[in-house]
Order: C-alpha cells, then sequence, then structure tokens
C-alpha cells in the first residue's frame, strides 16, 4: 500500500511540474531595432533594416508592439524599375502574403483598402 501511495505521489509532482513548465511562452531571441546612424549604410549596401523591436517567443510565436503574431514571413520581389530585389519581413496572422500585397501594403500604395491592420501583420524589416 505504501509503495502505491509513494508512486501516486511521484506521479502527481511529475504531472505538475510539467504543468508549470508549459506556462506563458518567454522570449527566445531578440531583434532589436536598426540605430537610425546606420540606417543610410545599411540600405546602401542592401543590408537589412529592423523598422521595431521583435522577439520570438518559446512557443513559436512572435512578438512586437505588444502584440502576438503567428508567423515571421520572408517576402521577396522586384519593384517595377528596380535595380535590386526587394525584401520584407512580416509578422503575419493572416497566412501567407504575396509580394503584390506586400508592397503595397509597405506604404507604396495611395488605397488604404491594400494596407494591413496591426492585428493582421507588421512590416518589422526591409532589405
Amino acid at each position: 500500500m505504501r509503495r502505491w501511495m509513494t508512486a501516486i505521489l511521484a506521479c502527481a509532482l511529475i504531472l505538475a511540474a510539467a504543468g508549470c513548465a508549459q506556462g506563458e511562452p518567454v522570449v527566445k531571441t531578440t531583434i532589436e531595432k536598426t540605430p537610425l546612424e546606420q540606417s543610410e549604410e545599411l540600405l546602401a549596401n542592401g543590408q537589412e533594416i529592423v523598422h521595431c523591436t521583435y522577439y520570438e517567443m518559446s512557443d513559436g510565436t512572435w512578438q512586437a508592439d505588444g502584440r502576438i503574431y503567428r508567423q515571421r514571413l520572408v517576402v521577396t520581389g522586384r519593384l517595377r524599375n528596380a535595380v535590386r530585389d526587394t525584401t520584407y519581413i512580416i509578422l503575419s496572422n493572416v497566412g501567407d502574403i504575396p509580394f503584390e500585397r506586400a508592397w503595397k501594403a509597405s506604404g507604396l500604395s495611395s488605397n488604404m483598402d491594400d494596407y494591413f491592420t496591426a492585428e493582421e501583420a507588421l512590416f518589422v524589416a526591409f532589405q
């Protein structure tokens, strides 16, 4: 009888510890905003410029500006008459975003219907 009680207590402790380990997600990686004084040089060299600090979380989500996003997208394509490709890094809750929609939503469209709400997606960097 004592063995059963010990086994039950051990199982309860293991399950309680596993439940605690599955608490709130924690920051896994921090991607810092590019300092303004470095932006011009990075842009000239075709390197990534980060608009706002954002975080990869331990549960696989991403966070920025107090919002949670399910995925981080890297969308690349070439704007008309551009010398090189443009890459947008977007945190998204809307799934895949084609380049055509990304460049419009990046601030290049005059139609406000082309833009994302903050809950849908957030542009965090470009290259």
